[in-house]
């Protein structure tokens, strides 16, 4: 009887455990963070920025505009087996002199195509080619142009921005200039051109910072930086200047009293005066070092 009794009371308890409720470990869902450490995308400071509704709001959506300018679209193919787009103002005589100009973060909008053509205008023999690093799409609104930019893969832009190098030709002479988004962009086509690269121009783009990719420049550059940008800090600026010291390069940094954006019409902190000197200041430049 006592043996019956264990065994209906170990049946019993058996039964109590299968049917009582068991606590669930939570599920563990993986977080994306703006701030952890980017693998493939673009770096965490501006993958961080591009995703920061302050930093959105210092750009308005774009006036819209049509370009019914010269020029043409093309594709160049890329290391990593693809092909990319490019803009093209090529030269009226046969020239191995060219301009890459690297769009703003809504992509490359007819804005660009015109601000293409007007360096192209006032250059002389001189190939412009506007770079697509977004692979054919185009922004036009803030939230939409920072999930663009954010989203936007480092080895991808890499790719992208040899292929419009290798479309040049071995002999080509590079000069670069891009705003924002751009601004880094022209930079680091700087990087990547090596001994052809003839000058870099950035309009309040993200500085590198890394003394040791900075010492890979064989060219100076010409920066323009608002002091009253929150986006692109002066103490980044600042920053920025003392590493390319520290690396042995050149930079020539034009400080203006104006916020980010201020080259650009369809911002409302356009800054007229600023604009255009920092204009003349990049044609004077880009004649000097392409002798164009």
């Amino acid at each position: 009887m006592k043996i019956v009794f264990i065994t209906g009371l170990s049946f019993f308890m058996s039964l109590f455990s299968y049917l009582a409720p068991k606590s669930v470990e939570p599920t563990k869902t993986a977080i994306p963070l703006c701030h952890a450490p980017a693998t493939d995308g673009i770096g965490n400071d501006m993958s961080a920025m591009a995703a920061d509704p302050a930093f959105q709001r210092l750009h308005v959506a774009p006036l819209p505009f049509t370009y019914t300018g010269a020029g043409e679209m093309i594709k160049f193919s890329t290391p990593d087996g693809q092909s990319a787009n490019g803009f093209l103002l090529k030269a009226k005589k046969p020239s191995n002199k060219w301009l890459l100009v690297y769009q703003e973060w809504w992509g490359l909008n007819d804005n660009i195509k015109q601000q293409s053509e007007t360096f192209y205008n006032d250059l002389k023999d001189v190939n412009v080619l506007a770079v697509d690093m977004y692979d054919g799409k185009v922004a036009t609104e803030p939230s939409e142009a920072g999930k663009l930019m954010q989203g936007a893969n480092k080895e991808r832009l890499t790719n992208i921005q040899k292929g419009a190098i290798a479309y040049a030709g071995p002999k080509a002479e590079f000069a670069s200039v891009g705003w924002c988004f751009g601004g880094m962009l022209s930079l680091q086509s700087a990087m990547l051109e090596g001994k052809q690269a003839k000058g870099c121009i950035m309009y309040y783009g993200r500085p590198e910072q890394d003394v040791e990719k900075l010492k890979t420049l064989d060219t100076d550059v010409l920066g323009f930086f608002g002091s009253q940008d929150k986006g692109i800090t002066p103490e980044s600026v600042k920053a920025f200047e003392e590493n390319m010291a520290k690396a042995g390069e050149k930079v020539t940094v034009k400080m203006y009293d104006a916020g980010h954006g201020f080259a650009n019409p369809s911002n409302p902190v356009y800054n007229k005066e600023a604009a255009a000197d920092a204009y003349k200041l990049a044609l004077a430049y880009l004649k000097d070092k392409l002798k164009a």
